[in-house]
């Protein structure tokens, strides 16, 4: 008799227990359904890093047990991260390259790409440089070598040193296209890993010049105008001048994802979009998409 009645409780105890776990399953799945992701890992640039990792802790704080993990290194390494299948979104401050798509397409990955917000890449120098104004042309000829001191194009008698990006940066590669006509970068030019440390290296050094997305822009460093007329027209990246059209060098800030996981991932892109999120793009310093 003894035996028969621990038999019984030994089921019930495992029946409450099954029913337990099942019942905590399909808390977590109405969770993912109705809620947040449980966890989100975005990868890539360094030029959305600061609006991604701002919309991120919002989303976290709006969005209780939702987990969004925000790492930089350059779009290339978001898009090669989003190829092998380690980040669930991939932050990029440039479109997919073709080798790009045809590697995803190859690794049956159909991606979407969502632009979050627009930039203006600004070109910086010391705020002590005494010129304020460059070409496209002045500024193809600073990068590629062929002017190589301040005088050749308004400033004083001092050697040009010029910061770039690593190729796997999309705005490495932006400014390669969009200023300089696909040329190569001179091999003097000294290329650094993260965009916070062109910021650093420019305000340090009196005469060196880089490029930077707005959002970095700040008072150790001085924007220049840019012209893409051949000096009838000079502009100031900004915000207003980046919605405007006005300025020259604008692009569109993207995350890419797989779309075989967008239910995973939609409810963190359309809080990205949302009204509420994009005024964190214009605090950042980022031009909202509408």
């Amino acid at each position: 008799m003894k035996t028969n009645k621990l038999f019984a409780l030994m089921v019930i105890a495992v029946f409450a227990a099954t029913s337990c776990n099942q019942s905590q399953k399909n808390e977590e799945a109405n969770t993912r359904v109705e809620g947040a992701p449980i966890s989100i890992t975005l990868k890539g640039s360094d030029s959305v890093l600061p609006l991604s990792q701002k919309e991120a802790e919002k989303y976290m704080n709006t969005h209780p047990g939702a987990s969004v993990t925000v790492v930089g290194g350059g779009s290339g390494v978001g898009i090669a991260s989003l190829m092998e299948g380690t980040t669930d979104i991939a932050m990029s401050s440039r479109e997919l390259k073709t080798d790009e798509r045809m590697k995803l397409e190859e690794a049956n990955k159909k991606v979407t790409e969502v632009i979050i917000a627009y930039d203006a890449l600004a070109v910086v120098v010391h705020p002590t440089n005494k010129v304020s104004q460059l070409t496209r042309e002045q500024l193809e000829g600073i990068f590629t070598g062929k002017i190589s001191n301040w005088k050749e194009v308004g400033g004083s008698d001092s050697k040009i040193i010029a910061y770039t990006r690593e190729s796997s940066s999309g705005t490495y590669e932006f400014f390669k296209e969009h200023v300089m006509s696909k040329k190569n970068f001179a091999s003097t030019a000294l290329s650094l890993p993260a965009t916070g440390a062109i910021i650093q290296s420019v305000s340090q050094t009196p005469g060196a010049i880089g490029y930077v997305g707005l959002a970095y822009v700040s008072a150790g460093v001085k924007a220049v105008a840019v012209s893409y007329d051949q000096g009838a027209t000079f502009v100031s990246p900004s915000v207003e001048s980046a919605k405007s059209k006005a300025y020259p060098i604008a692009r569109p800030l993207l995350l890419i994802y797989d779309s075989a996981i967008e239910a995973k991932v939609k409810p963190y892109i359309d809080y990205v979009l949302s009204d509420e999120s994009q005024k964190s793009v214009a605090e950042v310093g980022y031009v909202p998409i509408r």
